[in-house]
């Protein structure tokens, strides 16, 4: 009678174990965006502010490294656009200083020909006063003489403004090659100033994103070279689990599903949050040793990205586990 008693005891908590919902689907790892500064530049560090587990905002200079030898070079460089500049408004000045010649000279043309104009005038009034005996002779021839020297003025004007122009369009094209030439080196100093720029920018060292500092590569006052690792940084606020689902499982799995997300602390305690599927592998691999599927007989399984926030307390490595139906 107690054998049966127990056979039917065994029954019961074997199907009453057998309806129990499954506390979880998937198991994994908690991961983060990982990112190893590295040097841009070569020099000292003459700032280094980077401890390991501080928060950084993205953006934030954290470092900076000897930059004196590329202000110094930047400042030869201005100094020798400034010059060039110089130069440039120099030729301009000596151009517009032969354009205002040869327009006064065009004007003093315009001046002596009104003059002739107006003696022309007069010519013609005192030919008259005179043909009728009210004024005399020399007055007339005066004025003959004064329109035969304003001619002769306008004629050598005249071959002044000729010859000006001949030397004007010589000296104009000189100049306007030295002013090429002034702009072309003028572009090549900008070229090179934009580089210095540049390379004085890559002396500063900057969180690439929000994290936490997990590791420090140098120290302050140490020498680095271009490419030499400084620190990695991760975003700890963004975090994911990796997790693998069987091909079963994948059936009811999509991109953007909401699921939950529980971190494994120990000793049965738990924290859930609100999680989502953000990647889905295309290819299978096969199960990791470290990892239970719901089916542990399948050798070949999906790794899957479940996103959430985290609030601080789920650490990089974690073990993890995720509730997807």
């Amino acid at each position: 009678m107690k054998k049966t008693l127990f056979i039917i005891g065994a029954a019961l908590l074997f199907i009453a174990c057998g309806n129990k919902e499954k506390e979880y689907d998937a198991t994994g790892t908690f991961e983060a965006t990982e990112v190893t500064v590295s040097a841009k530049s070569s020099g000292e560090l003459r700032l280094f502010d980077v401890t390991e587990g501080a928060q950084v905002e993205n953006g934030t200079v954290v470092g900076r490294i000897d930059a004196f030898q590329l202000q110094l070079k930047k400042e030869q460089l201005e100094t020798s656009r400034g010059q060039l500049n110089a130069n440039k408004r120099q030729l301009a000045a000596s151009r517009n200083a032969n354009n205002s010649r040869q327009l006064d000279l065009e004007k003093q043309l315009s001046s002596i020909r009104q003059q002739i104009a107006n003696a022309q005038r007069e010519r013609q009034r005192f030919t008259e006063l005179v043909n009728d005996g009210a004024v005399p002779r020399k007055q007339l021839d005066d004025i003959n003489y004064q329109i035969k020297v304003l001619e002769r003025q306008l004629e050598a004007t005249s071959d002044q403004i000729r010859s000006n122009n001949a030397s004007l369009k010589d000296q104009s094209a000189g100049i306007g090659a030295q002013m090429d030439g002034i702009d072309a080196q003028a572009a090549g100093l900008e070229a090179q100033i934009r580089q210095i720029d540049d390379q004085i920018a890559n002396t500063e060292i900057t969180a690439p994103l929000t994290g936490t500092i997990l590791e420090k590569y140098a120290e302050l006052g140490e020498f680095v070279t271009t490419g030499k690792p400084l620190f990695k940084i991760a975003d700890t606020q963004n975090m994911y689990l990796r997790a693998y689902v069987t091909s079963a499982q994948l059936q009811h799995i999509k991109l953007g599903q909401k699921v939950k997300v529980f971190a494994d602390y120990g000793d049965g305690e738990m924290k859930a949050y609100d999680g989502t599927i953000s990647w889905i592998s295309s290819r299978s691999e096969f199960t990791p040793k470290t990892i239970l599927t719901d089916d542990e007989r399948a050798d070949l399984v999906y790794a899957v990205k479940v996103a959430f926030k985290n609030d601080g307390f789920v650490k990089i490595g974690m073990y993890g586990r995720t509730k997807i139906n």
